[in-house]
């Protein structure tokens, strides 16, 4: 099959799992402390306000976003409620969650809390190397100089915060399930069997990770900056709040071009910053959470075929 025709499917690391999503599904498949795989399986909630607009260039990405952080909030919560807990214990903390609140209350409220902290976590990562860039302005004193400081500290902070929530051995775990995911769709997207065998010997890297999205906001909000004034300072933060959601949009363009091109042996190499950036984001999976992953994949494959569309 060419892969033009085949349907695009993304995924997420969670803990001890991996959740795929397609055209219609999202499904997890985790691995339990009895070494059993369970599954989580959720229908993608349409709405024709949002579908159209996730055909729009430059504001399809902010959706995408939005939709991933909702979608992704659902399983990282089945996974974090079952991690250390016996299965045999699941029907008593299944009767007491019920008993706490209504299974819509608790999708909202979790809903509104991955956006609120995808956000939240946004402004602090724009915000706070303005400030500091601002107080090297004695040293760097121009717009350029000011814009290529601030993007500089950044990344620093970008790289440095993942470089130590790696050395932690749950984030560990973590990251080698986000290497799985990867090794999975890679096979898919080569026509390699979905078999532990075949799905290590595929990369762990992927041009459509969010790790090279979060990359390339870094790399396009500089060059957006360019454009605007960096003083004063009060302008130069409602300039960077305003900015946001046109940094993501661009950002998520780029994305998909980079996935676009990465067969032309020269265009190639417009994504290889995202995928250096991966080597801290991903890391080699053992053939246990490999298993998982391939679980969680044909899992998603079978509902998907089952669905009418």
């Amino acid at each position: 099959m060419k892969e033009k025709e085949r349907a695009i499917y993304g995924g997420q690391a969670i803990v001890e799992g991996v959740m795929f999503g397609g055209k219609k599904h999202t499904v997890s498949a985790i691995r339990r402390n009895d070494h059993s795989i369970q599954y989580f399986e959720e229908p993608i909630q349409t709405n024709p306000t949002m579908q159209k607009l996730k055909k729009v260039p430059f504001v399809r990405g902010v959706v995408a976003i939005i939709q991933a952080s909702i979608n992704g909030s659902k399983h990282l919560n089945f996974s974090t409620e079952r991690y250390g807990i016996d299965p045999n214990d699941d029907e008593q903390v299944a009767l007491e969650r019920e008993n706490q609140k209504s299974t819509i209350a608790t999708y909202i409220g979790i809903s509104v809390l991955a956006v609120l902290s995808f956000l939240v976590g946004k402004v602090i990562f724009t915000l706070v190397p303005v400030l500091l860039a601002a107080t090297l302005r004695p040293f760097f004193e121009t717009d350029v100089q000011q814009v290529i400081v601030e993007s500089i500290i950044k990344l620093l902070f970008l790289l440095t915060y993942i470089y130590l929530v790696s050395l932690t051995p749950f984030i560990k775990r973590v990251f080698q399930y986000h290497g799985a995911e990867h090794k999975v769709i890679n096979a898919f997207e080569n026509n390699v069997p979905l078999t532990v065998e075949g799905v290590r010997s595929q990369s762990r890297l992927h041009y459509r990770c969010g790790s090279s999205f979060i990359l390339f906001t870094v790399i396009v909000g500089m060059f957006i900056y360019f454009l605007v004034p960096t003083s004063p300072l009060w302008l130069r933060i409602v300039d960077r709040l305003l900015l946001i959601p046109v940094v993501l949009g661009i950002s998520f363009e780029v994305l998909q071009l980079t996935n676009k091109v990465r067969h032309i042996p020269v265009l190639k190499w417009v994504g290889y910053p995202g995928l250096w950036l991966q080597l801290l984001t991903t890391k080699e999976p053992s053939d246990d959470q490999i298993e998982v992953s391939i679980a969680s994949f044909n899992r998603l494959l079978e509902i998907e075929k089952n669905t009418k569309i």
